[in-house]
């Protein structure tokens, strides 16, 4: 049942803010564009507050992933399938699943909120072993989401296929000059570097999908 309390003009606010930022952008805002654009004291605040704005019935959200806020008051929201195709190392270079796995049918899937539908044909997921990407947030165990691209931003973080091993990894790239740098986000890991003829890009980071373990 929902809450017939009306809404606070903060609620309002935020409502308003998410709405014309999917119009402009297509995807949603995060909880520090939230914070930042309607002038909230802290991140916890806004989090109450997209807490009871999902009680009213008015969006919904999943906190276990980045970026989804989806509003309900269009009927066509629902979820995506999208395909799991495999593990990448956030280590050392690791074989990855063939992508000829995107034709078939009897692949793992997982559910994602419809506002990644703007990238829908082109999005899939892998699983990740390691923990170079620690300081990053994304740990052993976790499922990323990328978007199938072959370019990427120094800086962003991808899925980076070193040719001549037919090998991958997670890391952040940066492509500097005839040299091209794979950087991990642990201190306790050192960079690696590649001839930038023999690195690919197979997609880029665009979400990290977490299960959290059950309180005991």
């Amino acid at each position: 049942m929902r809450n017939a309390k009306p809404l606070t003009e903060k609620q309002i606010d935020i409502l308003n803010f998410i709405e014309s930022y999917i119009d402009e952008y297509g995807y949603p805002p995060s909880i520090r564009d939230i914070q930042n654009n309607c002038d909230i004291s802290s991140t916890s605040v806004v989090k109450y507050n997209l807490d009871r704005l999902q009680e009213k019935g008015l969006m919904n959200r999943d906190s276990e992933i980045s970026r989804s806020i989806s509003l309900t008051n269009n009927e066509k929201n629902q979820n995506i399938k999208v395909p799991v195709l495999g593990t990448i190392t956030a280590g050392q270079p690791f074989p990855l699943v063939d992508e000829d796995r995107w034709n078939m049918d009897d692949i793992d899937t997982i559910e994602l909120p419809e506002n990644f539908s703007y990238i829908e044909d082109k999005i899939f997921a892998l699983k990740v072993s390691g923990y170079s990407m620690i300081d990053a947030l994304i740990g052993d165990g976790d499922t990323i989401i990328l978007e199938k691209t072959d370019r990427a931003n120094n800086g962003e973080m991808v899925a980076a296929k070193i040719d001549s091993e037919n090998e991958t990894t997670l890391k952040r790239i940066y492509r500097e000059g005839d040299k091209t740098r794979l950087q991990p986000e642990n201190p306790l890991m050192d960079s690696m570097y590649f001839p930038s003829n023999n690195v690919s890009i197979l997609g880029k980071v665009v979400a990290v999908w977490r299960y959290m373990p059950e309180n005991r």
